[in-house]
């Protein structure tokens, strides 16, 4: 029943009155004007202005005081993939010291990346972690690169970074909420993750960099060139070698341009001088455009054979998971949309994976891949990012990794994710089991069949050591030989 105003009480009418002027049109009118009003002053105080970007003929833009070394773009053509192959791979097999190649891949993954630095920390523990000639990383992969190419002695520095105590000063909104967010260019400060990085990339690390650069070691990381969009490539170790304030500046800020989500955290322009006078390029998360780096554009189809990577190790860490969890997706605008790029990331991530294991294949290279495995289950990017959360995330994948329970071959991990499973399923470690042929796989047999009053260990007769054998042609052999020599 419709009751006309006129026909009410009048402290009816007034109490109308005030609703809709508290919630109603007015409302809507109100906040329409503020942010028109306020909408240019909020725009010239939360996006900083910029110079333009490089226009695409300028292909000679670089950081002035740095050697063109420093990077170049992942879209390489083959000339300039025969030229990084002259001046680095040969490097890398220096640093073998004729041994196989080993790489270390590092993908992207926000909050979750504190599985990959659990991996790294509990495969030290195991005592079989190798040293990587080459080590990439997008992302939170990209901050965790650093401390996986210096190996080992620096776990403590690497598990005080992602065990989680310091993740919470990271969502820090900006100025007046989601006004700030809309006319700004992110919805969380800056100052918090360029703190984190800061207090953990000290002049000492950069040393330590350089000092292992210098022997043919690669350190990559990507970030990607929002006004081009194509992703560019980093070589850390060269920035490192430069030594001096300014590397460790620029060393830094590519870190947090490549872990600066975009939209979530503002992106980092980074001052380039071309022939026609001086631009900004703006560079954002890595895994924008690669979930994760190596063997970028054409190198990946490349029909001929390098043969220093024939008999490398790729070791892969994918900090999320492959496929996602099965899920009723809510009716909501914000849901489909968030639900359907996570769809898209993923599928690109296992699209990638094919790639890299077709890759691996014609050079004759080992692939290892881990990934967080779906009865884990994840939150969302900020859920995620609590300490509590990274924490035990943390212990999970130190934990699997001293178990030796961590690595597949790719073609175990597509096959195993294709499978459709129960959403409830206990959690488990990537493999059940550490299969014979995996790193680390041997002590991890042997400390299962220790004694438990720590004596020797336990092992099975071998075969030919003082045991005949029950079967087979030379079982039927023995019985003969003693036969005739009964009968004899």
């Amino acid at each position: 029943m419709i009751v006309s105003i006129r026909a009410m009480s009048p402290e009816r009418r007034e109490l109308t009155k005030r609703r809709s002027i508290k919630g109603g049109p007015v409302s809507v009118v109100r906040a329409i004007c503020v942010c028109l009003c306020c909408g240019p002053l909020l725009a010239g105080c939360a996006g900083l202005s910029r110079r333009p970007a490089p226009p695409p003929q300028y292909s000679d833009a670089h950081l002035v005081g740095f050697s063109r070394g420093i990077r170049w773009p992942g879209e390489m053509t083959e000339r300039q993939f025969r030229h990084w192959e002259t001046s680095h791979l040969a490097g890398m097999v220096r640093a073998a010291h004729g041994d196989p190649l080993k790489m270390l891949v590092l993908s992207g993954g926000g909050g979750a990346g504190a599985f990959g630095a659990g991996v790294l920390t509990g495969w030290s523990q195991l005592g079989t972690r190798p040293r990587f000639q080459i080590v990439t990383g997008v992302s939170v992969g990209a901050l965790i690169a650093p401390f996986a190419f210096l190996g080992p002695a620096w776990d403590p520095q690497l598990s005080r970074a992602f065990e989680g105590a310091h993740s919470t000063s990271l969502l820090e909104p900006r100025l007046l909420g989601w006004l700030g967010a809309l006319f700004g260019w992110s919805a969380y400060r800056g100052a918090p993750l360029r703190a984190l990085v800061h207090r953990y990339v000290t002049p000492r690390l950069l040393r330590a960099v350089a000092a292992q650069a210098a022997t043919g070691r690669l350190l990559l990381v990507a970030t990607t060139d929002l006004d081009s969009g194509g992703t560019i490539v980093w070589n850390l170790g060269t920035i490192a070698a430069h030594g001096g304030p300014a590397a460790l500046k620029l060393f830094r800020r590519v870190l947090v341009a490549s872990a600066s989500i975009p939209g979530d955290f503002p992106p980092v322009l980074i001052r380039v001088r071309a022939s026609e006078g001086i631009f900004d390029e703006m560079q954002v998360d890595g895994s924008t455009t690669s979930p994760f780096l190596f063997a970028p554009g054409i190198v990946s189809i490349l029909p001929r054979r390098l043969m220093p990577l024939h008999g490398a190790t790729i070791y892969l860490i994918v900090n999320g998971h492959l496929r996602m969890r099965q899920r009723t997706t809510p009716n909501r605008t914000t849901s489909i949309l968030m639900r359907s790029i996570a769809a898209a990331l993923a599928s690109d991530s296992r699209t990638r994976v094919k790639l890299l294991y077709s890759f691996a294949r014609r050079q004759g290279m080992k692939l290892r891949v881990t990934e967080i495995p779906r009865s884990y289950q994840l939150g969302g990017f900020a859920e995620n990012l609590r300490p509590a959360r990274m924490s035990a995330l943390f212990a999970y994948g130190r934990r699997c990794a001293r178990e030796g329970r961590v690595w597949s071959d790719a073609f175990t991990i597509l096959n195993r994710i294709a499978r459709v499973r129960a959403s409830a399923e206990t959690v488990r470690c990537p493999v059940l089991a550490a299969p014979k042929s995996e790193p680390g796989a041997r002590a991890a047999r042997m400390r299962a069949h220790e004694r438990p009053n720590n004596g020797p260990a336990v092992r099975s007769p071998r075969r030919g050591a003082g045991c005949a054998p029950t079967s087979g042609p030379s079982a039927q052999a023995a019985r003969l030989r003693r036969r005739t020599s009964t009968e004899s």
